[in-house]
């Protein structure tokens, strides 16, 4: 049953909880206070304002377009939002016009939502997640490039001629701790390792899966990119390990049921998403725009699309009763038409 169309702030806080798959206003309001505590660090509360606005036009948008009330009603058609503000003001410097982009930009990020569900999700069941907000991004951090009002400052992410290779030297304890929770906390593009603490203090409080899942992807991220020789500052910033938490989580207990052969799965799909974390970074290097979480979108959908055909389609007829049963331990994503 859907929510009351006056129960907004729960919405919108849903919304927020929905950028980790989990549908908890409480949950919600821990995400915002994991933002705030980066922004009190770093005196830049640029990022907490771009995501509360993000999320609040979002989902207004879904209302005014009157969108599917179940889905509203879980957040997610907020999710999208509450990045692409988060994300703005972190790549683009702030002036008046940034804050005009970051309104346009989260009210686009509910349509394209919208037409993800339409198509991808509708067509083939794959849940659009974070799709949206990575199509929104990429489209309005290079349309700054455009404009004299607006002024890119993000890094682009650096090639593996940019340091010296080799294996990396494994972190002190400490080190390796902080870059644990900062693997959680940059999906919301927080350098906080004590804003991932409190992000993951949200998630369990959800959903105690969810937070394994989230634990287990962000242990496989450090050790695949430490151990392949990633660029050791960048590992430290926990830019290896965000989209691999994402990963863990969609495919090991979101939209596949929890089994042997799924955490099996998982766990390929989430050593995957760290080689193609670095391969998109090389990719979108040169049109100056971050990667932001298309490492586990598109490591997701290629991972979710077989979910009903896990088994190879046979080489040679096979008769009726010796046909292998692929959905075994297996579920279909959500039916609803907006499934993150």
């Amino acid at each position: 049953m859907s929510e009351p169309k006056a129960n907004f702030a729960i919405q919108a806080l849903r919304g927020t909880s929905q950028v980790f798959f989990m549908e908890n206003a409480l949950t919600g309001v821990l995400f915002f206070a994991a933002m705030a505590f980066a922004s009190y660090a770093s005196g830049v509360w640029a990022t907490t304002i771009g995501a509360a606005l993000g999320v609040v036009v979002a989902t207004a948008t879904a209302r005014v377009m009157e969108c599917d009330d179940a889905s509203a009603s879980s957040g997610l058609y907020g999710f999208n939002g509450v990045l692409v503000g988060a994300a703005l003001p972190t790549f683009i410097a702030a002036s008046p016009q940034l804050w005009v982009y970051v309104v346009v930009g989260a009210a686009a990020s509910t349509v394209f939502t919208a037409a993800f569900s339409a198509t991808l999700t509708a067509k083939w069941d794959i849940p659009g997640s974070t799709g949206p907000f990575v199509l929104t991004g990429w489209l309005m951090v290079a349309g700054a490039y455009s404009f004299g009002g607006l002024h890119v400052t993000g890094d682009a992410p650096k090639l593996a001629t940019d340091y010296v290779q080799g294996v990396a030297a494994i972190p002190a304890p400490m080190e390796l701790v902080e870059i644990f929770f900062r693997n959680i906390a940059q999906v919301y593009l927080l350098g906080s390792w004590i804003s991932g603490v409190i992000i993951l203090a949200g998630i369990l409080v959800a959903s105690v899966p969810a937070g394994i899942a989230a634990i287990g992807g962000s242990l496989v991220a450090m050790a695949v990119s430490i151990g392949m020789g990633a660029d050791p500052a960048v590992v430290s910033q926990g830019l290896y390990g965000f989209s691999p938490v994402l990963t863990a989580m969609a495919v090991g207990v979101i939209f596949l049921k929890p089994h042997p052969r799924v955490i099996a799965y998982a766990l390929l799909a989430t050593v995957v998403t760290v080689f193609v974390q670095g391969a998109l970074d090389v990719m979108v290097a040169p049109a100056g725009i971050p990667s932001f979480t298309a490492p586990y979108v598109l490591t997701m959908y290629l991972f979710i699309a077989p979910k009903k055909l896990l088994a190879p389609h046979p080489h040679r007829p096979v008769s009726g009763h010796m046909v292998h049963d692929a959905t075994a331990g297996t579920a279909a994503a959500p039916a609803q038409p907006s499934a993150h």
